[in-house]
């Protein structure tokens, strides 16, 4: 039992010796035929080998060999053992393990990692500037790449150096699109710039594609020479009627806004840093003016070639005059004034009610003066009266006695 141990445990030693495993990374051009070799495997049958494939087109491993006939038009197994695909495409990346004995025993392992790829068109710049404006976003150009596998990335160059996208003067949108039958993509790049003032006059732009596979050499756009113009500011001035921006309550301030070029421009108003949400025109005009109305105003004119600009600014005040400061003093003078009013006549009534209550008692003492001497004189009159008619009769009653 010891001798059979130890020639199993030599058989071990040199089975394990003799299994050789080679892994390899393989790229394949679309459409081209790959050929895989089966290591250690006999160039003339007969063969011990086998091949096992798990790619895009398989939902498990698929096992080929001499002995079994071709895979459709896939994949077949060469006399020599190598394995055979007519035209690769990009349901055939993916794992490929060969196992082949050779006549005195020894195993051989092979495994290789297919990937394709398909080489686009060279790029191009479509759609590009014809002049770039300093100091406001311009479009350069589209950087479009047709017809590539795996994606790959597009990169934009200004005079010869990459141009990294910041969000701020330099932004990219990109967008990948891939063909529903050939699985193959389209790239497109399009670039926006803002030149700084003062910059390089005539910037060189162009466009790379970089594949997605190593040691693969990055296809260039011919280069594309613009020219940089610095526009002349945009003059923006705020005229106010009435000059000065003082007004009456009630009364009536008109803001123009005067630009160069009133027809392509976009007038927005501003008050007291706060923009109005008001239909964009070069005319403010603040009728009956209140108190609210009062504050600073600016307009800001937009240009499509300059950007936006602000004016100066003015401001509205209400004076207060004799008739009234404002709409609340007028409203509380107007009630002041009526209440003096009311007040005033509340006094004359009471004044009036006194003196004709004075006056009628002073003419009822004087007409009460006048009937007592009258009185006086009837009396008197009627006392002569009756002395007068006693003395006659006395004098008959004397003369008839005796």
């Amino acid at each position: 039992m010891a001798a059979g141990a130890a020639a199993g445990a030599w058989v071990l030693v040199f089975s394990l010796w003799g299994a050789v495993v080679g892994d390899r990374n393989v790229t394949a051009r679309i459409g081209k035929p790959l050929v895989l070799n089966c290591r250690g495997a006999p160039k003339k049958p007969p063969q011990q080998l086998e091949w096992k494939l798990n790619t895009g087109r398989t939902e498990a491993w698929k096992v080929l060999s001499p002995q079994g006939g071709p895979w459709d038009s896939v994949a077949r197994v060469l006399p020599n053992g190598s394995l055979l695909l007519p035209a690769v495409g990009i349901q055939d990346e993916g794992t490929f393990r060969c196992r082949a004995k050779s006549r005195n025993g020894k195993e051989t392992r092979s495994t290789y990692q297919v990937r394709v790829y398909q080489i686009p068109g060279k790029p191009e710049i479509v759609d590009p500037a014809s002049e770039l404006m300093a100091g406001v976003p311009n479009k350069v150009g589209t950087c479009l790449s047709k017809g590539g596998y795996p994606a790959g990335t597009l990169n934009w160059h200004l005079d010869g150096k990459p141009l990294i996208p910041d969000g701020k003067g330099v932004s990219v949108q990109e967008e990948t699109r891939r063909h529903p039958e050939t699985g193959l993509f389209t790239l497109q790049s399009e670039l926006m710039v803002t030149p700084a003032r003062g910059g390089a006059p005539h910037p060189t732009f162009s466009c790379s594609f970089s594949p997605g596979l190593p040691r693969r050499r990055a296809l260039h756009t011919a280069p594309i020479q613009l020219s940089v113009w610095e526009p002349v500011p945009l003059e923006v001035q705020l005229v106010v009627e009435p000059e000065g921006g003082t007004v009456a309550p009630g009364g009536t301030v008109t803001l123009t806004c005067e630009t160069p070029a009133q027809s392509s421009l976009q007038i927005h108003w501003i008050k007291d840093g706060v923009p109005l949400p008001l239909t964009p025109n070069p005319v403010l005009l603040l009728s009956e003016v209140r108190p609210q109305d009062q504050g600073t105003y600016s307009c800001v004119a937009t240009h499509p070639s300059h950007g936006p600009q602000e004016s100066r600014a003015v401001s509205v005040h209400i004076i207060e005059t004799e008739e009234g400061p404002t709409a609340g003093s007028l409203e509380g003078q107007g009630l002041r004034t009526v209440a003096l009013a009311l007040g005033i006549l509340g006094g004359l009534g009471i004044a009036a009610l006194l003196i004709g209550a004075i006056i009628w008692q002073r003419q009822r003492r004087q007409g009460e003066e006048r009937k007592a001497p009258e009185h006086q004189e009837e009396e008197e009159e009627e006392r002569e009266e009756l002395n007068q008619s006693e003395e006659p009769e006395a004098a008959e009653g004397s003369a008839a006695g005796p």
